[in-house]
């Protein structure tokens, strides 16, 4: 924590860093405003009611720093772009042109953010006539009707004026697109002239939004009864706990040691060094998590749709019971498709043959085995191993919060395992980015 601050006192020392800082902050607090701008027709108690009844569009409302929840202009946030760029990587591997973009250096890169960029503008569309639909159609957690979209003021269903209606759905809808757009376009400001990875930053600050909610939630119990003390200073132990685990699995890596041969061109003698092959235990990220949320949330959101809210006896609202986050098979379902999650992801990322033969055009080793496939195969088999760790850990940290609140019955303590490794993975990124520029602007010179 210590080295943290000294990295950004350092880096603010720093006038060209200092400047880009605060251009990242200004960003920022231009996301945030556009976070509080309502968008016309929407009645923005009903949308906070609503949330309560589907996990996907409680999960979504997280993401977006409670946006979507209120009904505002950046409601939709940087979902679309997000599920975009899952898209596009998970297709990268399958469709050569895309492939072959990928390995093109940065002009490549630029083009597949381009193409991202387009399917992100797609999906925006989708997300927010089907959220536009949901609004009109949805019911509460009563399972009374929601009357969302509003014309001046006045309720209006599907028998008002056939103008109005249309109107009122071309305006929600735009709205909800430009404001997907318009956070595209800040992360890639902060891209230019900022610190860290725009998109992650803004992602970040929408998470960060909500910690005063929840340090209200836990004022509020300990005024209801001061004996909750006890029990909320354990919560932030368990939550500080969880924090340094999860910094130190992300920082967890194995390093597979790597023997370069000697070669002598002309006069000069090449290679000879010792190095190591990084792996990282949580290689994956998040992405294992927020594919088996959106696959189990699914089920649920859909019935919802439909007006199924699991409060009667038929069978599709025991389906949909089933599925809810206090459900104990939910838990395990969850667990075993983060690891499948996680093993898919590791493996269409990370080519141990494409190592191995690196490896060997280069003249490296790993001592002990020969190059070609018994290299392969000990990088197969240590990368099984690795992901496997670091599955079990997503796991743990994912079903978390479901366990505890199967445990304590609180369900407005947002512990989310999702934006808690968000959280620590922007904030330990954006302070190796600045102390990679503080090394580049301060390293010595020839003559020092």
């Amino acid at each position: 924590m210590n080295g943290m601050f000294s990295v950004f006192r350092n880096a603010w020392v720093d006038t060209q860093l200092r400047k880009k800082i605060l251009y990242t902050l200004f960003i920022i607090i231009l996301f945030r405003l556009g976070s509080n701008i309502f968008v016309p027709f929407l009645d923005n108690g009903s949308i906070s009611e609503m949330m309560s009844g589907a996990s996907l569009l409680n999960y979504l409302d997280v993401m977006t720093g409670g946006s979507l929840g209120r009904g505002t202009l950046l409601a939709m946030s940087i979902t679309p772009y997000i599920n975009a760029s899952i898209i596009i990587q998970l297709l990268t591997v399958a469709i050569p042109p895309l492939e072959k973009l990928s390995k093109e250096g940065d002009e490549g890169r630029k083009k597949i953010n381009t193409i991202t960029k387009f399917v992100a503008l797609g999906i925006a569309i989708f997300q927010a006539t089907a959220f536009y639909f949901t609004l009109r159609n949805g019911i509460n957690a009563e399972g009374s009707p929601h009357r969302a979209v509003l014309k001046y003021g006045d309720v209006f269903d599907t028998t008002s004026d056939t103008f109005s209606v249309i109107l009122s759905a071309i305006v929600i809808i735009s709205c909800f697109v430009a404001g997907a757009s318009l956070i595209i376009w800040l992360g890639d400001r902060i891209n230019e002239k900022g610190i860290g990875n725009g998109i992650s930053m803004i992602l970040f600050a929408g998470i960060v939004s909500r910690i005063p909610n929840t340090i209200g939630y836990f004022i509020d119990m300990c005024k209801e009864d001061m004996k909750n003390i006890i029990f909320v200073a354990i919560i932030v132990i368990i939550f500080a706990a969880m924090i340094w685990f999860v910094i130190l699995m992300t920082n967890a890596e194995r390093r597979i040691p790597v023997q370069y041969a000697k070669r002598v061109v002309g006069r000069k003698m090449y290679g000879g060094q010792s190095t190591h092959i990084p792996i990282k235990v949580a290689m994956s990220g998040v992405m294992p998590i927020i594919f088996a949320m959106s696959l189990m949330s699914l089920p649920q959101t859909i019935c919802y749709f439909f007006g199924i809210d699991g409060t009667k006896d038929s069978f599709w609202d025991g389906f949909v019971r089933f599925f809810s986050q206090n459900s104990p098979a939910y838990a395990v379902i969850y667990f075993v498709l983060i690891i499948a999650f996680n093993y898919f992801y590791v493996s269409i990322s990370y080519n141990p043959v494409e190592i191995a033969n690196n490896l060997k055009k280069n003249n490296g080793a790993i001592p002990g085995y020969r190059p070609g496939k018994p290299t392969s195969d000990f990088i197969y088999n240590s990368l099984n191993k690795i992901t496997l760790i670091g599955a079990i850990f997503l796991g743990i940290i994912a079903i978390f919060p479901i366990i505890f609140s199967l445990c304590t019955g609180m369900t407005g303590v947002s512990l989310g395992g999702t934006t808690m490794l968000i959280v620590v993975g922007v904030a330990l990124e954006t302070v190796r980015s600045l102390e990679s520029q503080i090394m580049m602007r301060h390293h010595p010179g020839f003559l020092d």
